[in-house]
């Protein structure tokens, strides 16, 4: 088994003109695989450096084999199983900051530089006042962002062309405009001056950007099958699923700079990207919510297992197509495709996606991702939608806790939410514990018993799962 690196692997060397905030699982399966692509397929000639945005990482490990890693895809594809892999060579080399802030800066003395992208987890991008323009780095990630531009603006004399198009692919809803509101805070908090606030605000641009590609990161159970298949001893190599979308808010003339849009792979410059955000939320993320503690009760494990059962598979089609997709303002054509993908990625043989993983939280991811499509359902039908109110329902039992066979059902969530289920549960009032559920002003900041009939149809639908079962109760549904 050979080492990998640039002298035993066919590799190319690019012009570094990307920083990345980031050298984790996600980034190198996303976007290095979508620079990977414009080069190959655009002559893009675009390397990329990553650094690492806090004091352990990957930096040392990506160095050590001089950037280059295997990404697996695996997943269905219009029916087709993919189970491919392919050698990404687009990071030149990877940066520590906290060990080498003279490199870290230098970045921004490089004329080609043109490109920022970043993953820091949801909560990389939050400003904090603590840090200082003299940080050797800065703690935040807008910090360190902020210093490489106030080097650059400072290197090029504040020089029009010089700027750098920042896309934060961090998982919060408008992430562009929280990373510009932080570069701004510091802007002032560092007193840099309005001069470089007014070559930030022309010279540069942040946009809001919307990723999807499910990552779990080194398959280390299958590690020694793909080391056969590719001749090499990879310690990066990463796994993701075969779907990717890239949904980029920004104006043509950044696509014109950036053209992953025309590099044969599912990337989208729009307008906005809020619909696009509220789609994924309503249509991959709420499915999900619903369909976990409704399959889990139903004797299920897997969401696969879910979507191939013949009636649980009827259930989140309903939810899906009949309730929520009337709640989302794109072309109704668009939304279908969008969720036919999503079904595909639901039925994907190589992941395991346990039903049990997906019930976190699940009383404040229901009031963002479903109830919404309930709301909007009342108001379009001037009924509930069966549906996403049995999913509520049946979260509302799997909190009672107790045993499913002889496993015991441990609701995972916030302290106070599972002290409260268990107090109303404790009551034997099935009505009770659906007025009291529906009331928590802390959940759903509102009093959910408003909504005309919910109480009753969930104090039905909770005795009947009682009574019948799971699987009774979404047969009579659906």
């Amino acid at each position: 088994m050979k080492e990998l690196n640039r002298n035993t692997a066919v590799a190319t060397l690019y012009r570094e003109r990307v920083i990345q905030f980031g050298e984790g699982n996600f980034l190198r399966a996303f976007v290095d695989w979508a620079i990977l692509h414009m080069n190959r397929r655009l002559g893009f000639d675009a390397g990329v450096v990553a650094v690492q945005p806090i004091e352990t990482g990957m930096a040392g490990a990506l160095n050590a084999q001089q950037g280059l890693y295997h990404l697996n895809m695996q997943g269905l594809q219009k029916g087709r199983q993919v189970d491919s892999i392919e050698l990404i060579d687009v990071i030149t080399r990877a940066i520590d900051p906290y060990a080498d802030f003279g490199s870290f800066l230098a970045l921004a003395e490089n004329p080609d530089m043109r490109f920022v992208v970043s993953n820091t987890t949801e909560a990389g991008i939050a400003f904090d006042p603590s840090c200082r323009l003299d940080d050797a780095p800065a703690s935040s990630y807008p910090g360190k962002l902020t210093q490489l531009l106030w080097h650059r603006y400072r290197t090029f004399g504040g020089a029009g062309d010089k700027g750098l198009l920042i896309f934060p692919c961090e998982l919060i809803f408008l992430n562009g405009k929280e990373l510009r509101k932080c570069i701004l805070q510091y802007a002032e908090l560092w007193q840099l001056g309005e001069e470089f606030r007014a070559w930030f605000e022309t010279a540069c641009g942040v946009y809001c950007t919307l990723v999807d590609r499910i990552v779990p990161g080194y398959p280390r159970e299958d590690a020694e099958r793909l080391a056969g298949r590719t001749g090499y001893d990879d310690k990066l190599l990463v796994k993701g699923e075969a779907f990717f979308q890239w949904v980029i808010e920004a104006p043509e003339s950044v696509e014109r700079e950036f053209p992953v849009d025309r590099a044969g792979i599912d990337a989208l410059f729009v307008p906005s990207e809020e619909p696009y955000h509220e789609r994924k939320v309503t249509l991959l993320n709420g499915p999900h919510t619903v369909l976990a503690p409704v399959g889990y009760l139903s004797g299920m494990d897997t969401v696969r297992e879910c979507v191939e059962d013949e009636l649980l598979g009827r259930y989140v089609r309903r939810v899906m197509y009949d309730e929520l997709m009337p709640a989302l303002s794109l072309p109704r054509e668009e939304l279908e495709k969008f969720a036919d993908d999503v079904l595909e990625r639901f039925r994907n043989p190589f992941v395991k996606h346990r039903l049990t993983s997906i019930m976190l939280n699940s009383f404040s991811k229901y009031r963002t991702r479903d109830l919404p499509g309930l709301k909007k359902y009342l108001a379009l039908h001037g009924e509930l939608p069966r549906g996403l109110a049995l999913g509520l329902a049946a979260i509302i039992a799997y909190y009672r806790g107790g045993k499913r066979g002889s496993e015991t059902i441990a609701p995972n969530d916030d302290a106070a939410v599972v002290e409260l289920l268990a107090r109303l549960w404790a009551t034997g009032d099935v009505a009770a514990v659906v007025r009291g559920t529906l009331g928590a002003g802390f959940i759903w900041g509102e009093d959910l018993n408003a909504i005309p009939h919910l109480a009753d149809l969930l104090t039905c639908d909770l005795r009947q799962i009682e009574t019948r079962g799971m699987r009774y109760t979404v047969e009579a549904i659906v």
